[in-house]
């Protein structure tokens, strides 16, 4: 199908590889999709664009790495994590039980939680 004559262009997206279950020691459906990515590329077939956004687990960029034409990193991104302290700041000030929690117990959950968002 992706070499048919004539075939227009093909965009294929996979959003959130990070979360496909990687068990080790058994093939994993993270293997079995990054794999296929690796074949896909290899057959170098210039309608067929890829775009893959993930967490840069160390696995993934292992695979990803040396496959990529453009990578665009938003993981540390200063504005993504001042969205998640808004949104978490929004949470709690619209919760009525949060309302009533001690000032520096809302700051506390507001960085802590900001901080292992890790940018999702």
């Amino acid at each position: 199908m992706l070499s048919l004559p004539g075939q227009g262009q093909i965009y294929i997206v996979v959003d959130a590889l990070d979360e496909c279950p990687n068990v080790l020691g058994t093939p994993s459906a993270r293997e079995e999709v990054l794999d296929l990515i690796e074949e896909l590329v290899d057959l170098k077939l210039p309608h067929v664009h890829i775009c893959v956004a993930s967490r840069p687990e160390i696995d993934i960029r292992s695979v990803l790495g040396p496959l990529t034409s453009l990578q665009v990193s938003v993981h540390d991104e200063k504005g993504q994590k001042e969205d998640i302290i808004e949104y978490i700041k929004s949470v709690i000030h619209s919760d009525r039980r949060m309302r009533k929690w001690k000032k520096l117990d809302q700051e506390l959950v507001i960085d802590m939680l900001s901080e292992k968002a890790d940018g999702m």
